[in-house]
């Protein structure tokens, strides 16, 4: 039985008083208030953000933006394809991450390369998965793929968002890895999401005995993968920048409120802040792109245990430069026609130069008056994918291995209109 109109009805009523309500509030809250704060944002002692630079709003034209000349020639990017993680009645845990990379203009020996990576899981040691430290190539030495396996008796808790987690980085790192060396000064190379895996840093310190992924070594060659794409981004001044579709930090209003108690701060993630603090007039919010400065993220509180936003995290690790270098810094893009905001990550060591930070700022705003978001990832995206239809193909090649359903898998079964 679905909704009737009488259920409707009540639904609205409901609906209406939120909103009246709301607004009111909304209008006792001014975010422009707060955007001073974050010229150098502290909680205790510690530096939670700083401008880098002067703290500003900007403002563009998205018809005058998209007629606009490129700043760059070629435009690369990569995205990854997951078939998220399968469970097995066994007790196995299994995800295939499939990495690729497009280019603008297009360029099919860079979208044929792929990397496929499979991790798996199993809590009893009995298991025996054939893995190999070495790739095995295919589709003519322009495909490449390997089975990992996480050590049993690592995860007893998260199983499913570690495989995943390992899949996903390794395939994506291992692969930026192997095309690094068509890059050139020219190029711009934008990565689908945050610039670092942060849920994979968390569990590499945070003291659980139930997650010990830490002694996982793909979990430590995941880190160095991307310290080394950001030491060849340093090296070779390679614009490069994260490009996070739904940011979910809420370390700056998190940080407000604890700081500025006497504040009535009603966001309750960043997003909502900087949506407030870029919306603008009502005459622009169809034709205009809002944005702030760059910002720089020293230090990242996840439960107190993530000390730092880099992936310096284990005295293992090597890197060529100072640590300072890897730090997280960032610009948000608000689009008042989609209404949605976009975090545009880069690391410090790329943006305290002055003429970079203007050219990532200008290249992003660019792209997005042009395509809503940079329409080389949209490329990407359609390339990787793994569909529905492929993820039961595979699925499928495991005949003698039963899935582990549950009622809302039935309930909620991909034919479910």
């Amino acid at each position: 039985m679905s909704l009737e109109p009488i259920h409707i009805k009540a639904i609205q009523e409901i609906a209406s008083g939120i909103e009246m309500d709301v607004e009111q509030e909304n209008e006792d809250s001014d975010a422009n208030d707060l955007l001073d704060f974050l010229k150098e944002l502290k909680y205790g002692s510690r530096i939670v953000l700083k401008s880098i630079g002067r703290l500003y709003r900007g403002k563009v034209d998205m018809a005058r933006m998209s007629q606009s000349k490129d700043p760059v020639e070629r435009t690369l990017s990569s995205d990854s394809g997951s078939t998220n993680t399968f469970f097995f009645d066994s007790g196995l845990a299994l995800d295939f991450c499939h990495c690729a990379m497009a280019s603008s203009p297009s360029d099919l020996d860079i979208h044929s390369k792929r990397t496929i990576v499979a991790a798996t899981y199993s809590s009893s040691a009995n298991v025996t998965i054939n893995t190999s430290q070495d790739w095995r190539l295919f589709d003519r030495d322009n495909g490449r793929s390997r089975l990992v396996k996480i050590e049993a008796g690592l995860l007893e808790t998260r199983e499913k968002r570690l495989v995943h987690n390992i899949a996903l980085y390794l395939s994506e790192s291992e692969h930026i890895l192997w095309m690094k060396d068509i890059f050139t000064k020219e190029d711009f190379f934008i990565m689908d999401g945050p610039i670092y895996p942060k849920q994979l840093m968390y569990w590499m310190v945070v003291p659980s005995e139930e997650v010990r992924i830490r002694y996982d070594p793909s979990a430590l060659k995941i880190l160095q993968n991307y310290i080394d794409i950001m030491d060849h981004a340093m090296d070779n001044s390679l614009p490069l920048v994260g490009f996070v579709k739904n940011p979910e930090d809420m370390q700056i209003v998190q940080t407000l409120k604890k700081q500025e108690m006497e504040l009535d701060i009603p966001w309750l993630v960043d997003a909502q802040f900087f949506k407030n603090v870029l919306h603008p007039s009502a005459e622009d919010s169809r034709n205009c792109i809002t944005y702030t400065n760059w910002f720089m993220q020293p230090n990242q509180f996840y439960e107190n245990m993530l000390q730092t936003t880099s992936p310096l995290m284990d005295s293992s690790l090597s890197h060529k430069y100072a640590a300072e270098d890897y730090a997280l810094t960032f610009f948000v893009i608000y689009v008042p026609a989609m209404n949605v905001l976009f975090k545009v990550e880069s690391p410090y060591g790329l943006t305290k130069d002055d003429d970079m930070r203007h050219l990532l700022t200008r290249k992003v705003l660019y792209d997005i008056s042009i395509g809503g978001i940079p329409p080389t990832l949209s490329k990407v995206d359609s390339i990787a994918k793994i569909r529905t239809k492929e993820r039961k193909q595979i699925l499928g090649q495991f005949s003698k291995l039963r899935v582990d359903t549950k009622y809302n898998d039935i309930r909620w079964s991909d034919t479910d209109g």
